[in-house]
């Protein structure tokens, strides 16, 4: 019996020590073991991006404007994101979206016109003469877009854009084009937000074309959408009603150096982090950088021919040229798309009509 007793009390010791070895080794690594916890417990905010410099800089940029205390913290009100649309949200080949849009719509609409069958451009749009359709230029497209776009109701012409995505489908993916946006993107737009960032759509398409789809799809409210306009009015309608009515007359083009006017009259602080992909978001993005304090300069690159596209100073559509010059000058980010992105589109879930996630 004395043996065990004495066994015991060996035993006792040895946990006494070995709880005082951790006591000890805690004490040791203090706040790094718990922060090092913490951080295995955090998921990643861009899991569609892969590990590389331009993940790296986005998330640093984040990490010091909020960071209170920090040399380069920034208070929520400041903290302002602006996104170009047409190849840096969604994508922008072969052409322009909302061309598409225009196209579709005359076929939707030649049953209430007869007479386009013998009037250019319509003609050649009917019957896909392409040759025809190229050669009325400009001019022809204006007729397109008047006719598309004006005569009629702002409510009238959103219901007309969520119709047409409800149901067209891009040519080479064969997907709803509001599902060709970029999963990256949307991942960027949540993490922003989550982090007290405002985030806005400063784009050279027309705004009353993206604000019926953009909450839905990107989470951005139709008053955190900048875009080109035509000129609206007022009036009282048939029924007695007030009502918007679009006319055909171009008010504001939300591109170039446009964009910075733009952000100046309709959300009136200079932002600190802005994406864009062509030479149309130049001036958004020199006038983002030139501010004081921390800012952050991104552009999408399209390098991806197999899963989407590439492209860049020889396009016609997104030109990426006098941008990226200035980005390698001004140690702007370039997301490379083939290298940084591991997803290009979300997944398309299909439950009678296909809907795509928020971000």
């Amino acid at each position: 019996m004395a043996l065990y007793r004495k066994f015991d009390e060996i035993m006792s010791l040895l946990a006494r020590f070995a709880r005082l070895v951790a006591l000890v080794t805690l004490l040791a690594v203090g706040c790094g073991a718990i922060e090092y916890r913490e951080a295995l417990a955090q998921p990643d905010p861009l899991p569609s991006c892969n590990d590389g410099a331009a993940k790296q800089a986005i998330t640093a940029f984040v990490t010091r404007v909020t960071t209170q205390g920090g040399a380069d913290f920034v208070p929520a009100a400041g903290r302002i994101a602006t996104f170009d649309n047409d190849g840096t949200l969604w994508t922008e080949q072969p052409f322009y979206f909302q061309l598409a849009f225009a196209l579709d719509r005359v076929k939707a609409m030649a049953p209430q016109h007869p007479d386009w069958k013998a009037r250019q451009p319509f003609k050649a749009l009917l019957e896909k003469d392409t040759r025809a359709l190229a050669a009325s230029g400009e001019k022809g497209v204006a007729q397109i877009l008047t006719v598309t776009h004006a005569g009629m109701t702002t409510d009238a012409f959103a219901q007309s854009v969520r119709d047409w995505l409800a149901t067209a489908r891009h040519p080479r993916f064969n997907r709803p084009y509001d599902s060709l946006v970029y999963q990256p993107m949307l991942e960027l737009l949540a993490y922003l937000r989550a982090n007290g960032f405002k985030t806005f759509v400063v784009s050279g398409g027309g705004v009353e074309f993206m604000r019926p789809w953009m909450e839905r799809v990107y989470g951005n409210p139709p008053e955190q959408v900048v875009g080109s306009s035509g000129v609206v009015t007022f009036q009282i309608g048939a029924d007695g009603k007030p009502e918007l009515m679009k006319a055909a007359k171009v008010e504001f083009i939300d591109d170039g150096p446009g964009k910075p006017v733009g952000i100046n009259r309709f959300i009136g602080r200079r932002p600190i982090f802005a994406f864009g992909n062509s030479d149309g978001d130049l001036q958004m993005l020199q006038w983002t950088a030139a501010g004081e304090g921390a800012r952050f300069a991104g552009i999408v690159h399209h390098t991806d021919s197999a899963r989407e596209h590439a492209y860049d100073r020889q396009s016609k559509i997104g030109k990426l040229d006098k941008a990226l010059d200035a980005a390698a000058a001004g140690g702007w980010t370039v997301v490379d798309m083939k290298q940084d992105w591991q997803e290009i589109f979300p997944p398309l879930i299909t439950t009678g009509a296909a809907k795509e996630p928020k971000p």
